[in-house]
């Protein structure tokens, strides 16, 4: 039950406005997902360990995402039931992001030796700052898409149009988060960054998140200031239920108990099959910027060879933005085109799976090469250069699809659940972390088990991307003509 504000729909220029801060969200995320897994191998955390690190994503998403969902439906502050939420996730997000940066810094004050390859407190900094920006961003991306629905009001085009930019915005943040990521000069612009105990690399690292934070807390401003969140009023209805819940258990454990009740066979189908879904995506996600500076480049953790792959897989990332940007807008047509979103659904994981088992081709002809011309080593042939980056390009087919199908599809089929706009972002999301946690905490093990580095946990993606093509088509139902209309009302998910 999604109880709509008593409101006419709003102008579009407060959508645009709230869908901006999806920019300054991705941005952040888009060097999380570049720069972090080489970034705390430096700290001196083996690569077999890095990936328990990425636990702390899944985890809060699993937590923090339905709560934060129940907790801003529910919200009766005088500053709107939103805006509380995105003002603290906001704050949030530059703490974590300054402890990220200056984990080395503050690490060395406290006692590292920079000499040594381990430097156990720049990793507890660094950890603590990866926690609260996975924290911070659940509590932002939530209540940011929430707004959307309640400025919409019910109209059905205004929430088309505001979804298509929120999905715009986190698309412009991206290729802005990737292009700074894969710019080695960027710390010129604030020389203070590089230090005794911060190199080239951890400095580009900090000034990204300078602007990180600028960009951020600039959109947040705009927003917070210019855009009306009424005070929440509960109805008398809402209040009885509470208390009814209230007698059982928890409101929030009530509430996701009713909801998980009413979740009908076609909505449980489509959780499972994005859960597997996401066991092909995340090592992808893990490892992409890493596969490149080890596999593609051959280089070693600190080493120009491995900085220049990390910085040619930013690269990579950033035309995968582009590419996830122009399909995310023809959804609709090829839904139509290929008969039906599920067999759309479908064939781009076929693609996903294709390539995810390419690695292993374009990792063994890197390989060869630099045996034969160890010149290579650092400046891979051309023909890998583009085999590497095509293959960042081709991805960002499935990923548009991931990013809207699969969410499209839970407003068809779970439309009588009963639970509110945020809890119901919530309860899909769990589909998505419980395998990431699950590829986190073995994907390490399982590519040491295999003699290390990345492609074990590629190969393992192929064919979790295989199985969710074959499971998409046996196990969704049809949707009928009516609801494929609503297909263009893309929700992209944020998976941390």
């Amino acid at each position: 039950m999604e109880e709509q504000l008593k409101q006419q729909p709003s102008p579009l220029r407060k959508m645009v406005a709230v869908s901006s801060i999806a920019a300054g969200i991705q941005f952040g995320w888009a060097l999380q997902l570049s720069l972090l897994t080489p970034y705390v191998q430096t700290l001196g955390v083996p690569h077999v360990w890095a990936s328990f690190i990425w636990l702390c994503g899944p985890i809060s998403g699993l937590v923090v995402q339905p709560i934060v969902g129940y907790s801003s439906d529910r919200c009766q502050s005088p500053f709107g039931r939103r805006r509380p939420f995105i003002l603290a996730g906001a704050i949030a997000v530059a703490v974590s992001i300054f402890l990220i940066g200056y984990a080395s810094d503050i690490g060395h004050m406290a006692g590292d030796d920079i000499t040594k390859k381990t430097r156990p407190r720049a990793v507890a900094i660094f950890v603590t700052g990866f926690w609260i920006l996975d924290v911070a961003n659940n509590m932002l991306q939530g209540p940011c898409r929430a707004f959307l629905g309640d400025l919409a009001a019910g109209d059905s085009r205004k929430t088309r149009t505001a979804n298509a930019f929120f999905s715009f915005f986190m698309a412009v943040g991206n290729v802005l988060g990737y292009a700074a990521g894969s710019y080695n000069d960027l710390h010129k612009i604030f020389p203070f960054t590089e230090t005794v105990a911060c190199n080239i690399f951890c400095a580009n690292l900090k000034s990204c998140f300078f602007f990180s934070i600028i960009l951020l807390l600039g959109l947040c401003i705009i927003v917070l200031s210019c855009v009306d969140d009424p005070q929440f009023t509960p109805t008398r209805k809402e209040l009885k239920e509470d208390e009814a819940r209230k007698t059982q258990s928890s409101c929030f454990s009530g509430e996701c108990c009713a909801a998980f009740k009413g979740l009908e066979k076609p909505m449980w189908m489509l959780m499972l099959v994005t859960a597997i879904n996401w066991i092909a995506w995340f090592p992808y996600v893990l490892f992409d910027t890493d596969w490149m500076g080890r596999e593609v480049y051959g280089g070693d953790v600190g080493q120009k060879a491995y900085d220049a792959g990390v910085q040619a897989g930013s690269l990579g990332l950033m035309l995968n933005s582009v590419v996830l940007a122009v399909v995310s807008l023809g959804i609709e047509p090829l839904g139509r085109l290929v008969g039906g979103t599920k067999w759309l659904w479908a064939i781009v994981n076929v693609i996903l799976a294709v390539c995810m088992a390419m690695t292993v081709l374009i990792t063994k002809i890197a390989e060869r090469q630099r045996a034969n011309n160890p010149a290579l080593i650092g400046n891979p042939s051309m023909d890998v250069k583009i085999g590497s980056l095509a293959f960042f390009c081709v991805l960002g087919i499935p990923l548009a699809v991931t990013y809207s199908v699969p969410f499209a599809l839970a407003s068809i089929y779970s439309s009588s659940s009963g639970a509110g706009q945020g809890l119901s972002l919530g309860l899909l999301n769990i589909a998505i972390v419980i395998p990431q946690m699950i590829v986190a905490a073995i994907s390490g093990p399982w590519d040491a088990l295999f003699g290390g580095g990345n492609l074990p946990a590629f190969v393992l993606g192929a064919v979790a991307a295989a199985i969710s093509a074959i499971l998409a088509v046996v196990l969704l139902p049809n949707t009928k003509k009516e609801d494929e209309a609503n297909i263009s009302n893309l929700k992209m998910a944020s998976f941390h």
